[in-house]
């Protein structure tokens, strides 16, 4: 309809510019003064006329001071019997030089022929204008099922991403700057019979860098590379996938060698089988016409494909085989060195504070993943923005970890004189809890000022990257985590909400010691899980448990237990240290915040010692 309008409109705008046009032609460049033809004929009577000029029935007149008129007389009627009609004498009339002359062109046009041949240009214009949408329509029905692959590196404006833009990954990174060697130099393999992987599969966590890695190899590579979402192949018509496929790896055959990229390959690599009613569905039809591609009786070794997903547990096992992705590339959330890497790339180009620390952001940030560490330093310079500052300092860096795990503090969120005195025992039972097992990790600050969704938080963080956790630091951890729920209890003989997600967390946590880890001695060295034998579009429709009704109520009891001697040990510790807790809430209702200093200050203990990795 917007087209229709537009159209129209462009249609009106050209008629009037063609009609101003036409009263520019006809315009002599004078403006007389128009006459009565009474008046004129006065004027012819009195001898101010001098000379006339009759084209068809207009009439222009000069009197004899050079002042021009114009007149209109009578169709068909000439001017002298017009004249004479009016009473002018004929001597007069001869007196007047009178010229006729025939009607311009462009008054011609503009009377008699356009009228005609613009209603027939307008129903023109609108029939050219329907062919054109008609013919777009038969255009794009014949383009739907063309592939939406894009060719990297078109847009010269774009930074190029290289390996050294890709801190830490390092094993990822040989591992697919081998694949960018054997393109740049296959022979070097070849003699040696070694034949180019055709698939490369990158698996890890959200923001981990895996489509970052991709646009490394894509400007590392030399070769065209050519890159897709999963989701583009997918439409609700049946066959669209299977001809974006074959249509993408065409693209790729002819310019090979060359690398195709599939982001989010999940969206159409989902185990076969899920679906209702035959599981012929779109998204099927699309995969089996990829496992064709990537390693059928047409195969091309020249192309390779890349693919990133952060669910390898769905895809189908024939996509996974060898043949097809023949790498499976691991992306992990980087270690303290390599967090210290992504911390230096992202802080490049900023103004950092001489000051300022990035192991120590580092050894604050175990778990982070690149896409985190990216986000703490924008936030970090976001937040310094906000202050005025000239420079990104340390406590903005410091500030933003905390911003990045909970959110942003929530000011306005005012508690009452009781919930902030809750809020203060509950927090300082979990610090004083952490600070009193050795097998927990150092507490670094406590505040109860909200943050997110919480009213106040602990964080403690450990002091070197782990990969494996004992049971006596998940004991110690559940302990910690029903601190502020047993300091409630004791202070207050009375609980409230606060406690309600520690809750949620111990109870999942001790019910994973029981069935996933084996920490049980009560029911020994096995794994209690779920078998799923129903799938609904690649995700869990029914759960089957692999026990019984009676080991299931073990498992409830053994899960109380386990939650039950870590309230003893919280509760415990707290009435042994009643005082230093009272001392704790004192100071975090006063100043709202501990850092790691004050807080170990006032508990009597030294601040731990950072380890270095």
């Amino acid at each position: 309809m917007r087209h229709i309008i537009r159209s129209t409109a462009i249609v009106f705008a050209l008629l009037i510019s063609l009609a101003f046009a036409v009263s520019l032609l006809s315009d002599t460049g004078t403006q007389p003064k128009p006459l009565a033809i009474s008046e004129l004929a006065a004027k012819v009577g009195d001898g101010t006329i001098r000379d006339i000029t009759v084209r068809g029935d207009e009439i222009s007149a000069t009197a004899g001071d050079g002042a021009a008129f114009t007149a209109k007389k009578e169709p068909a009627v000439s001017l002298f019997e017009t004249l004479v009609n009016a009473g002018v004498p004929k001597e007069k009339i001869a007196a007047v030089k009178v010229e006729v002359k025939d009607p311009s062109s462009a008054s011609v046009l503009a009377a008699s022929i356009l009228p005609i041949i613009l209603p027939f240009l307008l129903v023109l214009g609108m029939f050219w204008y329907m062919y054109r949408q008609a013919r777009q329509g038969s255009m794009q029905a014949f383009s739907f099922g063309k592939s939406r692959v894009k060719l990297a590196g078109m847009n010269p404006d774009d930074r190029k991403i290289t390996f050294r833009d890709v801190a830490g990954l390092h094993e990822a990174k040989e591992e697919v700057r081998e694949v960018v060697e054997f393109l740049r130099d296959p022979a070097k393999f070849h003699r040696l019979g070694a034949r180019i992987p055709r698939g490369i599969l990158l698996v890890g966590s959200p923001g981990t860098g895996k489509t970052l890695l991709a646009k490394a190899v894509a400007n590392e590579a030399r070769v065209p590379f050519f890159y897709v979402s999963g989701s583009e192949f997918v439409e609700m018509f049946v066959g669209v996938g299977a001809n974006r496929v074959r249509d993408t790896f065409e693209t790729a055959k002819r310019a090979a060698p060359a690398i195709v990229f599939v982001d989010e390959v999940d969206a159409i690599g989902r185990a076969r089988g899920a679906g209702i009613g035959g599981g012929h569905d779109e998204r099927e039809q699309t995969l089996n016409q990829i496992l064709v591609e990537m390693d059928g009786f047409d195969t091309n070794d020249a192309v390779i494909v890349m693919a990133a997903t952060n669910r390898p547990d769905i895809l189908d096992p024939a996509l996974l085989r060898p043949g097809r992705f023949d790498r499976r590339i691991i992306l992990d959330e980087p270690s303290l060195n390599d967090r210290i890497e992504v911390l230096t790339i992202h802080s490049t180009g900023k103004p950092i504070a001489k000051n300022v620390n990035l192991r120590v952001v580092a050894e604050r940030t175990p778990g982070f993943s690149g896409a985190d560490l990216a986000n703490l330093i924008n936030e970090a310079a976001i937040l310094a923005a906000r202050k005025g500052q000239k420079s990104i300092s340390q406590d903005n860096l410091l500030e933003s970890i905390e911003k990045v795990m909970l959110g942003p503090e929530r000011r306005s969120h005012v508690l009452s004189v009781k919930e902030k005195e809750v809020t203060a025992h509950h927090e300082a039972g979990h610090a004083i809890v952490a600070a009193s097992l050795p097998h927990s990790d150092p507490v670094h600050k406590v505040s109860i000022i909200s943050r997110g969704r919480a009213g106040g938080y602990t964080l403690k963080l450990p002091s070197q990257d782990k990969y494996l956790k004992t049971k006596s630091e998940f004991e110690a951890e559940l302990a910690v985590l029903l601190g502020g729920y047993s300091a409630e209890q004791l202070v207050f003989n009375e609980l409230t909400t606060g406690a309600s997600n520690d809750l949620k967390v111990a109870s999942d946590l001790a019910r994973r010691m029981v069935t996933q880890y084996g920490m049980s001695d009560a029911m020994g060295p096995l794994s209690y899980g779920e078998t799923h034998e129903s799938i609904f579009l690649g995700r869990e429709l029914m759960h089957d448990r692999t026990y019984s009704e009676h080991i299931a109520q073990q498992i409830d009891a053994e899960v109380r237990a386990i939650i039950d001697r870590a309230v003893v040990t919280a509760k415990r510790i707290i009435s042994d240290k009643m005082d230093t807790l009272k001392v704790v809430a004192q100071e975090l209702i006063t100043k709202e915040t501990l850092e790691q200093e004050q807080f170990y200050a006032l508990i009597g203990q030294p601040a731990p010692v950072q380890a270095s990795a």
